[in-house]
């Protein structure tokens, strides 16, 4: 019956009169990108390919609730794919570049696939296609306090077998990070007040091994089936030795232990009804993720060690069954899906304090063990039409009811309706200029462990849980507008502005508690240019430099003071410029990039902090794209020294009515980092 209503909610919005036939439009002009022409990258994979397409950006599938409408802005052979795996990405990085035929930039209002704007990659693979596989290794090795990262890479295999067609891969997404220097701590008056040298290094590994199979028919039928199992390693090391004006010295060890696993099933199938189509998808995620984070303080004094432990033993799931119907009713497309989806999370947490014996007891931790589920319904009807003149509609409305509840608490379970839908109007006045206009209403996601108490040992704040939670709203209206520059590259510029209701920042809980909250309203305004400039028509053929600059001004107002200030963390701006110069009639390449990424402060109740690296990172690279088949590559990273950068008040009580105790300033050392990348296939 839930299902049923909001069917009937999305489809009584739609106009259907729109179905009456007009007059034909003219057709909507597309961009075709052959192999041949990317050749010079020597490019091993289709995913290789796509990352070198003229001012075209990437957008991974955002971790929508559900799977919701497509976010992602590439598609395979003109479909979705919908999971939560790495969706067509994922998939283009184990696809060999020999087999695809080619790739078609499109406008998302033409292609009748909900939730797209602006430009979308479609790769088209060929009929027939080879069996074989790829591999990648691309350790690195950092100057300074980390340990080398010698397991990152990627091995696939595909083939086809008894109708089959099956992929096999194994990748260990691997991860370093590393500082080291002073943290310097000044009094109110401006004093230092203590000096702390720290050596911070986090190691991360995620090795997935991965199962894709499809197969096709009977008839017109086709499905997917995917398997993935990961195991997950996040070990933390933090040392400081602290060095205070009052003679106490000491030093704090921090420790963070984190062996996990999860394991991912996602399905498909999709068959001839009636006069469309239907597709039926389902999947199903399962987390175990063992958290334990130990921080002791030893004094030189000889006074015993202080020290505190935060355990959290955590189950978090997720099952999804959807079904989308697609047909054609005149030039329109039309889509229905309904879709039910189960989250959840199952927190055992405990803390514990260090006696003088040197054991650690327990003790109470409200807050911090609970479980939290939502079961949500979600029904959409959207519609897609060319208007004729190159543009292009698509609209889509209806709406999700949830109940949101903490099993295992007192509180009674909240239910919501919130209506969602976009508009998206496409133009393409002629090959040159491309133009799109979407407006959105949409539901955003929060993370379950902000339900419960989730304490920060290193910065000593206790952050309450929030049983009170909901997600953000949000209308949200987006521009696009692109222009082909020839022979010389192709430039696009993209605007946007949301007013979000139930903003999740830093709020108050209870009398003096913070925590991970939802303010009224919120502002978020932003742009982005993607270029790429190509070097041929300057006399420097081979060349071209890839820049993507942006800027977002978000504002919300203050739970304490009242006034406008930034969201708190929000990426305020940043830029990526990428230099590339394949020498013609050699198998050399070489280049350099530069990257700046910015963040806001983040601004709780009892402090203000805000952490940067950088500002620009710089690095250089030299690529051989034919030694015995293999591509090689050299890089060294960070060759200008950027650095990392904290800054933090903290304050006696809340911020707004209580003195300061200490400012904190952190310089902090990177150091260089060196990459070597061997890829080939077989």
């Amino acid at each position: 019956m839930r299902l049923a209503a909001l069917f009937l909610a999305g489809t009584a919005l739609l106009p259907w009169s729109a179905a009456a036939q007009t007059a034909p439009a003219a057709a909507t002009a597309k961009q075709v990108h052959a192999p041949a022409d990317y050749a010079r990258f020597a490019p091993k994979t289709a995913y290789d390919m796509l990352v070198q397409l003229p001012g075209f950006t990437i957008r991974e599938a955002s971790q929508e609730r559900g799977l919701g409408q497509a976010s992602e802005n590439v598609l395979i052979n003109g479909e979705r794919i919908a999971n939560k795996t790495g969706g067509a990405i994922s998939e283009l990085q184990r696809i060999a570049f020999d087999n695809v035929d080619r790739i078609e930039i499109v406008d998302a209002s033409s292609l009748g696939i909900a939730g797209l704007a602006g430009q979308v990659a479609n790769i088209i693979l060929k009929s027939a296609r080879k069996a074989g596989g790829q591999f990648e290794w691309r350790p690195d090795f950092r100057a300074h306090y980390s340990r080398p990262n010698l397991f990152r890479g990627s091995l696939s295999y595909s083939g086809k077998t008894g109708g089959i067609d099956y992929t096999l891969s194994l990748e260990d997404q691997a991860g370093r990070g590393a500082i080291g220097g002073p943290e310097l701590f000044y009094g109110p008056d401006g004093k230092l007040i203590e000096r702390r040298e720290e050596v911070f290094h986090q190691e991360s590994d995620t090795v997935t091994a991965k199962l894709r199979l499809a197969f096709d028919g009977p008839g017109t039928a086709k499905g997917n089936l995917t398997l993935g199992y990961s195991p997950y390693w996040n070990p933390v090391y933090d040392f400081e030795q602290r060095f205070r004006a009052d003679g106490n010295n000491g030093t704090r060890l921090r420790l963070q232990k984190l062996d996990g696993w999860m394991y991912d099933i996602n399905a498909d199938y999709e068959f001839a009804f009636g006069p469309g189509r239907l597709k039926v998808i389902g999947l199903r995620h399962f987390d175990h993720e063992p958290l334990v984070s130990t921080q002791v303080d030893s004094f030189a004094s000889g006074a015993p060690d202080q020290g505190t432990r935060f355990s959290r033993n955590s189950h978090v799931t997720e099952t999804i069954a959807r079904g989308e119907y697609r047909w054609k009713m005149g030039r329109n497309d039309l889509q229905v899906s309904l879709e039910r989806a189960v989250n959840g999370l199952d927190q055992r947490g405990s803390l514990a304090t260090l006696d003088p014996r040197g054991a650690f007891v327990p003790v109470p931790f409200p807050g911090g063990s609970g479980i939290v589920r939502e079961v949500r319904y979600e029904g959409m009807t959207t519609l897609s039409r060319p208007l004729g003149s190159g543009f292009n509609l698509q609209f889509a409305a209806g709406g999700e009811t949830s109940t949101l509840e903490r099993v295992d608490g007192d509180l009674a379970p909240r239910r919501f309706f919130r209506p969602k839908g976009s508009l998206t109007l496409g133009w393409q006045p002629d090959k040159n200029w491309d133009l799109s206009l979407k407006l959105r209403r949409r539901v955003g996601q929060i993370s379950f462990y902000d339900f419960l108490a989730q304490p920060n040992l290193k910065s000593e704040r206790q952050n309450s849980g929030n049983p009170d939670l909901v997600p953000p709203q949000s209308w949200e209206v987006e521009m696009e507008v692109g222009r082909s520059l020839g022979a010389a590259g192709k430039t696009r510029l993209r605007s946007y502005y949301y007013a979000v209701e139930d903003i999740i920042d830093i709020v108050p809980i209870g009398a003096d508690g913070e925590g991970v909250g939802n303010l009224p309203h919120a502002t978020r305004f932003g742009m982005e240019s993607t270029s790429t400039i190509q070097f041929a028509p300057l006399g420097l053929p081979g060349a071209k430099l890839d820049a993507r600059l942006g800027f977002e001004i978000a504002r919300v107002r203050d739970p304490l003071t009242g006034e406008m200030r930034p969201i708190s963390g929000a990426q305020d701006r940043w830029a990526e410029l990428n230099f590339r110069h394949d020498i013609p009639k050699s198998d050399f390449a070489w280049g350099a990039s530069a990257s700046l990424y910015h963040y806001a402060k983040y601004v709780y109740l009892t402090e203000v902090n805000q952490e940067n690296e950088g500002p620009w990172f710089v690095n250089a690279f030299l690529e051989h794209k034919d030694v015995f088949g293999l591509t090689l590559r050299a890089q060294v990273g960070n060759i200008f020294s950027a650095r990392h950068y904290f800054d933090r008040a903290v304050y006696a009580g809340r911020r707004n009515a209580s003195p300061l105790v200490f400012r904190q300033r952190n310089d902090q050392l990177i150091g260089p980092i060196f990459t070597f990348t061997v890829r080939g296939s077989f």
